[in-house]
């Protein structure tokens, strides 16, 4: 698994969506089995591939969809707990995960608009510290392990803030290290070698704390923080491959 460490670590984020395209119905095949389950497509393996850009985490990623411990959660608290699958929504999905893309493209339901700055796959080029997008206009946004590689991420916040409509809903995960009070960044730090020492990867510019979610609210969201691992039977999140404890933040627009 270190030439899978060296990939994560040497091609550059474009290029690693391409390729991925191509391994997954290999890694489909070759890891098929009946112990773990991805449920966003519903398919099982005998065991997840590892993942990580420092020390890899075992039996993560799933060969299927590509999914990681926090994707899989976010669909079962949209599937159980919200009536995102039902409800015509106008949807803005930040940099979007390539387990999602496929799905929520096809669900006639949503008006689904994806952004991003480099991504090759989304529908607007788009910078989050200058979105090109009316007051109000979306009723949901997703904006995942974005914030942790912005330098000004409150006025990214503020531009999340700003595009969703009243009442609507949006849900922000980072790296977070519950642990730790209060957000740990260095602007001084600026090499990707640095980088990678202080905040975990070579393209992060802070390790976010407890205090993540106040900085949510300082931008005028209502946060929920979502420990959802705890509303499942420890043989789901087993079976799921969850990271128990980790906080969905879930905002709302007053």
């Amino acid at each position: 698994m270190k030439l899978f460490k060296y990939v994560l670590n040497t091609i550059p984020r474009p290029y690693l969506i391409k390729m991925s395209y191509l391994a997954t119905p290999i890694l489909s095949v070759w890891l098929k089995g009946d112990r773990y389950t991805d449920p966003i497509d519903g398919k099982s393996f005998k065991r997840f591939l590892p993942y990580g850009y420092g020390e890899q985490r075992p039996n993560v990623l799933s060969p299927s969809t590509l999914s990681l411990e926090r994707h899989r959660l976010l669909w079962l608290y949209l599937k159980n707990e919200t009536d995102f699958f039902q409800k015509p929504l106008r949807v803005l999905h930040m940099a979007p995960e390539q387990c999602f893309l496929s799905i929520f493209k096809k669900m006639k339901h949503l008006d689904y608009t994806t952004a991003d700055l480099y991504s090759p796959i989304v529908d607007v080029k788009a910078d989050i510290l200058d979105l090109p997008f009316k007051d109000g206009e979306f009723d949901l946004v997703f904006c995942n392990h974005v914030l942790e590689h912005i330098e000004d991420d409150n006025k990214a916040m503020k531009e999340l803030y700003r595009v969703m409509k009243s009442g609507g809903m949006g849900i922000f995960q980072v790296p977070q290290e519950l642990a730790r009070e209060t957000t740990y960044e260095d602007p001084d730090i600026i090499t990707p070698e640095d980088k990678a020492t202080h905040f975990g990867q070579y393209d992060h510019v802070r390790i976010y704390g407890r205090d993540y979610f106040d900085r949510l609210r300082n931008a005028g969201f209502n946060v929920e923080e979502v420990d959802y691992s705890l509303k499942l039977s420890p043989e789901l999140v087993e079976k799921y491959c969850l990271a128990k404890g980790e906080i969905l933040p879930v905002c709302f627009k007053p």
